[in-house]
């Protein structure tokens, strides 16, 4: 299941850590969000490294849709009801300069990365909803516009437009980058104590520290577990399904978004929680509304992607905690990862330049609404306590009656475990507690993997981390 950009451009490797090092600012995470906020620094004159687990753009940034825009669905009426006006122009002022700036430096490095200036659209059976989020981005100093006619054959009444905007090809842009910047690959952080972390390579000393993991796995302080839960959607990449001249995102449920690339339309949608797919079939689901759409078309490629979504849907960028001064973090970025991975970069260069930012108050970490309340509560509520090693005996009547390329979570006389049938019916046993903070985790039957419904940290059928914020694999015992 490898991503449209990951079947058309393969990064050189870096080397990994081999030793104890020092910089001004060691950055843990090699997404976009850490490349950019690497190659901001290291143009202010601040000596930066970068450490990253595995390869610089393999995990979520590899999945993304790619879309560059300050138009995050209909959001402008809401925003503005919600925060007032003052603090969504300032949210949509920082977006409308993340695009920019992705254009500023796509021209002065001259990154052959299939750059494409079009407009956005957010479309909707709601014609009212949609002449508010007009007057609304207007309001907020978007040229937007309402159109009764768009591309995509979905039944509508008609789309608001943003002009402006750009899409790309993510992980070539990130090749175009990573030649200046200061990188370890394989590197996967242990600890990070103050101002020192710790890796199996070596140590890097630093006056400050950027988090741009996707989800901070520094648990306190902080305490992005209790503000933030993962969303997982799905994409395909269909050929014969014409050419597309913007990029689209539905309103309400069951929303596709749209956006062309090369001979490609990229095709996204069928959402849930992470931890809530029990009953499989995203990707079926999705080709059935592909090919209503484009009746000849054919897949390409799938994969899928996770998201962070934050109580109020504003990213955390700025100071982890008040009592971490010289720790930075970068997360919650929704559905919108290039831009908020750009205002990232530069609201962070700012902070360790000791410069103002008039975006910064709007993403700072620090804040609380009253909107977290009931979702701390949800995950509280998910979670379990305590982390034992527990390998416990299957029934052979439970075994036999699973069937092959499935899991299920199982009751055994000791307790409950987690199962996986191989089509050569070999069984694989796993704890099914996460051992990020203890909650029960869930089968994936569309990726074949155990995931947390709480925080979205996933493991595949044997047990191997994938994604965090866990640092490590779940037990695991092999039968044949």
């Amino acid at each position: 299941m490898k991503s449209i950009w990951s079947k058309t451009c393969n990064i050189e490797k870096q080397p990994a850590l081999n030793g104890d090092i020092e910089a001004d600012v060691a950055v843990i995470g090699g997404g976009m969000a850490g490349i950019l906020a690497a190659y901001q620094l290291e143009q202010a004159g601040v000596h930066t490294v970068l450490l990253e687990a595995e390869r610089i753009g393999g995990g979520q940034t590899k999945n993304t849709t790619a879309k560059i825009t300050s138009q995050h669905g209909m959001f402008c009426h809401t925003f503005i009801e919600k925060k007032g006006k003052e603090t969504a122009k300032l949210y949509v002022q920082a977006n409308q300069a993340a695009v920019e700036e992705y254009r500023r430096i796509i021209g002065k490095e001259q990154i052959p990365c299939d750059l494409r200036v079009t407009d956005s659209y957010v479309y909707s059976r709601n014609e009212e909803k949609l002449k508010k989020e007009t007057e609304s981005a207007r309001e907020l100093g978007i040229d937007a516009s309402f159109e009764r006619q768009i591309e995509i054959p979905v039944p509508c009444a008609g789309a608001v437009r943003f002009p402006g905007q750009a899409e790309f090809h993510p992980l070539k842009f990130i090749e175009g980058l990573a030649g200046k910047l200061n990188i370890y690959e394989n590197t996967p952080v242990k600890e990070v104590e103050r101002n020192r972390i710790r890796t199996a390579g070596g140590t890097v000393l630093a006056g400050k520290i950027i988090f741009a993991t996707h989800f901070p796995f520094v648990n306190f302080p902080g305490m992005y577990f209790a503000r933030m839960h993962q969303e997982c959607s799905y994409v395909l990449a269909l050929e014969q399904a014409g050419i597309l001249n913007g990029m689209y995102i539905g309103d309400g449920e069951d929303k596709l978004s749209f956006r062309q690339y090369d001979r490609y339309i990229l095709l996204g949608g069928q959402g849930h929680r992470t931890g809530e797919n029990r009953e499989g079939g995203r990707y079926a689901k999705l080709q059935e509304q592909a090919e209503a759409l484009y009746p000849d078309c054919r897949v390409a490629a799938y994969w899928s992607a996770q998201d962070c979504i934050t109580a109020d849907k504003i990213p955390f960028i700025g100071r982890y905690a008040p009592d971490r001064p010289d720790w930075l973090v970068a997360s919650g970025f929704q559905k919108w990862g290039m831009s908020s991975s750009m205002i990232s970069a530069m609201l962070l260069r700012d902070l360790v330049c000791g410069i103002d930012n008039p975006y910064s108050a709007v993403f700072d970490p620090s804040r609380f609404s009253a909107e977290e309340v009931p979702q701390i509560m949800r995950d509280t509520g998910k979670a379990v306590k305590g982390l034992t090693k527990r390998f416990f005996h299957i029934p052979d009547e439970t075994a036999a009656a699973l069937e092959r390329e499935q899991g299920a979570i199982v009751d055994t006389p000791q307790g409950k475990a987690g199962v996986y049938k191989t089509e050569a019916g070999e069984l694989f046993q796993v704890d099914i507690v996460c051992p990020h903070l203890g909650c029960e985790l869930s089968w994936n039957p569309d990726e074949k993997t155990w995931d947390c419904p709480c925080h979205g940290s996933r493991f595949d059928y044997k047990g191997n981390l994938l994604e965090g914020p866990a640092q490590e694999g779940i037990d695991k015992e092999e039968k044949q």
